[in-house]
């Protein structure tokens, strides 16, 4: 059957229009936010029901066609990029909240639902949604369960995986599974729920989804700290810890933070000049926490371990002081960073940091480089800027050449390459760092059992 034979039959198992092929869509829902690979599909597919879902799948098993999931398209593992003719199947028109449960706390969510969506629907309940950055209005829960989303509160709140209570799910062959039926204690073997959350997409499609909320936060409080050195930011978040419960605690450079004021949009917290800066929250539900934080930061400032400090006095300052923080990754993708996105368990962070950042300076000297990312919970950013006078291809090429050495490093530390990311095609050719090759072979395994027939997201987190 010829291509356009294909494409022919698969408008017929949707809504008439919802199978695009001109250029514009193939080209916008053809890729996320990575720049490493030019999209390539051979249509766009708009399902509104999990039995359209099942309808693809089955079509793409009989005529072996590729399929590749694509919500907000905001990933920065190219895991939803369609580079090889691959048919792209879309969730925007399922996005409905489904169902709200007030005695479980629990909301069933469409794949396509928007974070921000379900966020204001829970705080519209008087609840809260705690999975959170800087995509949420636009990222969509199908593609945050896929990539198991992480973000801002993961310190107090975890990873997506710790809020999703159940989610079906329609598999490689086709078939639809329910899994784990949103129950708290449920002991009868595998919990195939996990190993669908963080899979990009490899075992089969999320159709549906069963999320937690929780209770709504008192009195949200933000503190931006300046910092002397690196070795003085762990240290600050220990003497934190040990008095407030943190919901976060955020690390950026003084590079990052100059690209943000540039923008003009806020305002610099503080007069002094600082090379590294944390931002922290916490919730101030009583004058005596809030005295708390602030002989916590009288303390750090007489270790020398920071240097200035605020701390917000209303809303719109805790939403400032945030914004310094949130809005650097679109700041700095004006200069089509390259990223790593690397973890270590938190204790090793200060070794860690400067075993990387000597990597950087030695064979980076004339890149700018950008450092920030949820370091309460072992998580950075490592985030060089392209020279105007460099081609993105050399400019890539140039930064995979120390990936080995940055890699190498993360190994030692017994880390991972993506942290929160994702592996997709951008870190797939890096997986062995963090995965024993007995690992891979079983992630191979597994993906043979949902995926007969190698169509689900090819040539994603392993070729």
């Amino acid at each position: 059957m010829t291509n356009a034979a294909l494409i022919e039959e698969l408008k017929t198992l949707v809504e008439p229009g919802k199978v695009l092929t001109d250029a514009p869509s193939l080209e916008a829902y053809g890729k996320d936010w990575t720049k490493h690979f030019a999209p390539a599909p051979s249509a766009i597919v708009f399902p509104k029901s999990i039995e359209q879902v099942q309808a693809i799948v089955r079509w793409a098993n009989q005529h072996k066609v590729a399929l590749v999931p694509s919500g907000g398209r905001t990933g920065l593992s190219a895991a939803a990029v369609a580079a090889n003719g691959e048919v792209v199947v879309a969730f925007d028109y399922m996005n409905q909240i489904l169902e709200f449960n007030e005695f479980d706390r629990t909301v069933v969510c469409q794949p396509g639902v928007i974070t921000e969506q379900l966020q204001n629907f829970a705080e519209e309940k008087g609840l809260y949604y705690p999975v959170d950055f800087a995509s949420a209005g636009s990222s969509q829960i199908g593609g945050n369960i896929g990539t198991n989303a992480g973000g801002i509160k993961v310190i107090r709140y975890g990873m997506t995986r710790n809020w999703v209570a159940g989610m079906k799910v329609v598999t490689g062959a086709g078939d639809l599974l329910e899994l784990n039926r949103d129950l708290i204690k449920n002991a009868t073997g595998y919990d195939m729920r996990q190993l669908f959350i963080g899979a990009e997409g490899t075992l089969g499609f999320v159709v549906e989804a069963t999320m937690r909320l929780d209770r709504a936060p008192k009195n949200l409080t933000a503190m931006v700290l300046g910092s002397p050195d690196l070795d003085s930011i762990m240290p600050v978040l220990h003497a934190f810890q040990s008095k407030l419960d943190l919901t976060a605690f955020e690390f950026f450079s003084d590079k990052a933070m100059a690209k943000v004021l540039a923008r003009g949009d806020v305002p610099a917290p503080f007069e002094t000049d600082c090379p590294f800066y944390a931002l922290l929250e916490f919730e101030a539900a009583s004058e005596e926490i809030a005295n708390d934080a602030l002989a916590t930061f009288e303390h750090c400032v007489e270790q020398g371990w920071v240097l200035d400090g605020v701390m917000s006095q209303s809303e719109q300052q805790l939403q400032n002081l945030w914004k310094l923080r949130e809005y650097i990754s679109e700041t700095i993708s004006h200069w089509t960073p390259y990223k790593n996105d690397i973890s270590v368990t938190v204790s090793k962070v200060p070794a860690f940091l400067h075993d990387i950042d000597a990597i950087v300076e030695s064979n980076y000297p004339d890149f700018e480089v950008v450092w920030f990312g949820h370091i309460g919970d072992g998580n950075l950013h490592l985030n060089i800027l392209k020279p105007d006078n460099l081609s993105k291809d050399e400019f890539f090429a140039k930064c995979a050449t120390v990936n080995k050495w940055v890699f190498e490093t993360v190994q030692k530390y017994n880390g991972s390459i993506s942290a929160e990311h994702g592996v997709g095609m951008t870190k797939r050719d890096y997986l062995g760092y963090s995965r024993s090759e007995p690992e891979i072979a079983v992630m191979r395994a597994i993906k043979a059992v949902f995926d007969p027939n190698g169509i689900m997201n090819p040539g994603k987190i392993f070729n």
